[in-house]
């Protein structure tokens, strides 16, 4: 190959960026150009298929920056309908025109599903990213565990996963941590810190509530900022052991923090959030809050009088308060695990695709001898029998559903990501950027200004 393309699909992350740096320096000591496709899928349904030449010369360009949270090439929830051969053909045949030999998807499970026709017609591999960290498998046998069951609802069917039967190890997973994740964590983890402060000198109630609609390990890594009680969305919610133990804390230290995941279930299974008809642009239902759900909860077991009579608080509305550490998880610079990995798995894509594979991804794994290293993985083996495939829950054994906190297998698991996690280059960009004073001068420059100035389309005489 001596022309690829690369796009980054679905929500960013921090670490998006790196993972693109990462490809496109070992793109250059390949001697291979790779050219950068606009705002995901969208490009290749765009008959000019806006791109970037992100390494003239084979050198990058010095708008890439690993350093850089988001994308340069921007990012969407766009997808192609598989059925749609004729628009399938015109993509395959935009590819051919550009001369582009093969493709790099970087997203999570979504972009893992929205690749597979792709394959079909062109080399395609996907390097990870996601800051839920749900893209992988807690056991290679994970697909088969899924069965799809009638519902009255569109479009007929709903997929439910099964008790597994595998014993779980560690050394199993495939995919062990995804881009982005542990730079998540690092913001959520400072925001339930910072919330502690303000529960405690207020005597309050405070619950943090993090992403994660099915999968909860975000929440499982904010136990580094030590809340006393986490929940998961894995693990139904007990109202009475919860409403007990936030009672005995609450009369013990006379304030309490609680992190859950955004999509946390009531004990029949159901979100706990209030649910509207309506949906986010990749198809799901939008959660009013987990948070305030579980606030109202709260409110009512507790009352008004319980407060009244600590002399604490005038009403339980008043003690109990809710926050969403929100997108601010997904965006800044990007920590130092993720940057270095981002990079090592981009550039495993690149590699991917000289060897020859298709439909296959980088990913992450860990041993005990051999620490982290970066393989690659077949794709269709992710998918089940009806060839979905899903995104990752965290699995049981990592929480302590009676404590409400890691297990013993959950900090096993958090150990070796997060234990030097953060670089020296991290502190001293802190130190240094934070409070530039030229920043107070300065307007911001967006590096979309500038990597507009780069983009090209297809023209019919190339």
């Amino acid at each position: 190959m001596r022309r690829i393309g690369i796009l980054t699909a679905g929500g960013d992350t921090p670490a998006l960026n790196a993972t693109i740096q990462g490809a496109v320096a070992r793109a250059n000591r390949r001697r291979v150009e790779v050219y950068g496709f606009i705002k995901g899928f969208t490009a290749l349904l765009n008959s000019q298929v806006p791109h970037v030449h992100l390494n003239p010369l084979f050198t990058e360009i010095p708008e890439l920056d690993a350093t850089r949270g988001g994308t340069i090439i921007g990012a969407s929830r766009a997808y192609v309908d598989p059925d749609d051969k004729e628009t399938m053909l015109q993509i395959a045949e935009r590819m051919d025109l550009l001369k582009i030999e093969g493709l790099i998807c970087v997203g999570g499970d979504g972009t893992l599903n929205g690749l597979q026709p792709f394959a079909e017609l062109f080399p395609t591999v996907l390097a990870p990213k996601t800051i839920d960290n749900d893209l992988g498998l807690n056991h290679r046998n994970e697909p088969d565990e899924w069965e799809r069951v009638q519902s009255p609802d569109p479009p007929g069917y709903v997929y439910r996963r099964n008790r597994s039967r595998t014993t779980f190890d560690l050394e199993q997973m495939i995919n062990y941590a995804t881009p982005g994740y542990a730079t998540s964590v690092y913001v959520s983890v400072e925001g339930v810190q910072r919330v502690r402060t303000t529960a405690e000198s207020h005597r309050r109630i405070a619950i943090v509530e993090v992403m994660g609609r099915h999968s909860g390990f975000i929440a499982l890594g904010t136990a580094y900022g030590q809340p006393d009680i986490i929940l998961v969305p894995e693990i139904p919610v007990n109202v009475a052991a919860l409403v007990e133990r936030v009672r005995e804390l609450y009369e013990l230290q006379k304030n309490v923090v609680i992190v859950c995941g955004e999509g946390i279930t009531n004990e029949g299974g159901g979100e706990l959030a209030a649910q509207h008809t309506s949906q986010d642009p990749a198809g799901n239902v939008v959660l009013s809050g987990a948070s305030e759900a579980l606030r109202s909860l709260l409110i009512q077991h507790f009352g008004d009088a319980y407060f009244q009579n600590f002399r604490r608080a005038e009403s339980a509305k008043a003690a109990i308060f809710t926050r969403k550490v929100g997108h601010t998880q997904r965006g800044g610079r990007p920590i130092l695990f993720d940057r270095f990995y981002a990079a090592q798995l981009g550039g495993k894509a690149v590699d991917m695709l000289l060897e020859g594979q298709n439909n296959a991804l980088s990913i992450l794994q860990r041993s005990r001898d051999k620490g982290f290293y970066v393989d690659s993985y077949d794709g269709n083996a992710f998918r089940d029998r009806w060839g979905q495939i899903h995104a990752r829950f965290m699995h049981p054994s990592f929480y302590d559903s009676e404590l409400m906190r890691p297990s013993r297998v959950g900090v096993e698991y958090l150990l070796p990501i997060f234990t030097n996690a953060i670089g020296h280059a991290d502190m001293e960009a802190l130190r240094q950027l934070v409070f530039d004073s030229g920043s107070l001068f300065r307007p911001y420059h967006s590096v979309n200004t500038d990597i507009n100035k780069r983009i090209r389309y297809l023209e019919r005489g190339d």
